[in-house]
């Protein structure tokens, strides 16, 4: 009876290890992993956004209030000071001129090099009828300038962030009124006059796709990682700065109909933070857990590198993306609708496994279904 009491505990203790191994592996790297609120005079948060200041301290926003589409949702806005986040500070709200209310929506922050903050946003009471605006700060977050509206019919970047290209600043946008598509807003004076370029074709599949995020190659050569309903995450290649771009396609990443970023690292590599989940049988919504990270050369094999969260408890979503000067990586994301996450992470550190098949390496990054490995 003892020797099988020894067997049972040095087999379950040996299967912990193994899975402690295995949860580690899908962690190095990180360096700070933390909420950057503890409590809010809010219940409800989501769409976080993050960018650097001149001094080099981070700073995100999102969106809050009792639940998305309710009027009293707010921009919120916190700054990484002393290795501590600062009380949230409501930044912009949806107060119309007669005194009602609108919800605010996905704020998109970019510091203009050697100027100003921008902080980016949507007022409106639903995706399918908001309207852009924007303020700037010139004191790394801590003062705003009073709300401008964008052109009539512009949102600016929809979730996330926008490129400098040349001289061109391009926001990735998209609408979901008469279908999902694809567009860019472009400003070349950083938010005073704006062209468009869009909307993009859809592809021969037809793909819904909404919030991309463009990936810089060089020479002219960029492409757009997108949230779609075609349980993929689609793509769209550009090889002459962004004026034209080839019709949406499938990627060999799945996607849950839930929200991804993007970044091209000083390094000439791609970082993608997303949901690597396919949604059940045909669904085209699956949950929004667990949250990955994954990494490629050429926007077109990826390797698996990070597992930011793992439990059944959904939803871990809407990730923004940013490197920072020190060459650091830093994402924000949503963390059951309750609180926001900040992760910072050194790439030189990261451990990469070749996805094979579009399924993760590992059942901690679960994915129940294979799908087409297009290298």
């Amino acid at each position: 009876m003892k020797r099988i009491l020894i067997l049972y505990v040095a087999g379950f203790w040996g299967g912990f290890c193994s899975y402690a191994q295995q949860a580690d592996r899908w962690k190095q790297g990180i360096l700070i992993d933390e909420f950057i609120y503890e409590q809010a005079p809010f219940p409800s948060c989501h769409a976080s956004t993050i960018v650097e200041t001149d001094e080099g301290e981070m700073v995100a926003a999102w969106f809050g209030g009792t639940h998305e589409r309710h009027p009293d949702v707010c921009i919120y806005l916190s700054r990484r000071e002393n290795g501590k986040w600062t009380t949230p500070q409501m930044v912009a709200d949806g107060v119309q001129p007669d005194g009602s209310r609108l919800p605010t929506w996905n704020p998109v922050l970019y510091h203009v090099p050697g100027g100003e903050l921008q902080l980016y946003y949507k007022i409106g009471p639903k995706p399918s009828e908001w309207q852009g605006w924007m303020k700037i700060s010139n004191d790394g977050g801590k003062s705003w300038s009073e709300a401008r509206m964008l052109p009539e019919g512009n949102i600016g970047p929809v979730k996330n962030k926008p490129i400098l290209i040349g001289d061109k600043l391009f926001c990735p946008s998209s609408t979901e009124g008469d279908g999902w598509k694809i567009h860019f807003e472009i400003t070349e004076d950083f938010g005073k006059t704006w062209t468009k370029i869009g909307p993009l074709d859809n592809g021969s599949e037809g793909h819904d796709a909404i919030q991309p995020s463009i990936l810089n190659h060089g020479k002219g050569k960029l492409q757009i990682l997108c949230r779609s309903r075609s349980r993929a995450i689609v793509e769209s290649w550009s090889k002459d700065g962004g004026q034209t771009w080839s019709p949406l396609q499938r990627t060999n990443l799945p996607n849950n109909n839930s929200g991804t970023d993007a970044v091209t690292l000083k390094d000439g590599r791609h970082l993608l933070v997303y949901n690597h989940v396919l949604p059940p049988g045909e669904e085209v919504k699956g949950p929004r857990t667990p949250l990955h990270l994954s990494v490629s050369k050429n926007g077109k094999t990826w390797y698996a590198a990070l597992v930011l969260e793992d439990s059944p408890v959904s939803q871990y979503s809407y990730p923004s993306i940013f490197q920072s000067s020190d060459g650091m990586v830093h994402v924000v994301y949503t963390w059951r609708r309750e609180r926001i996450k900040y992760v910072k992470i050194d790439p030189s550190k990261l451990k990469l496994t070749k996805i094979k098949n579009g399924i993760w390496p590992d059942e901690i990054g679960r994915n129940p279904r294979e799908m087409s490995d297009n290298q």
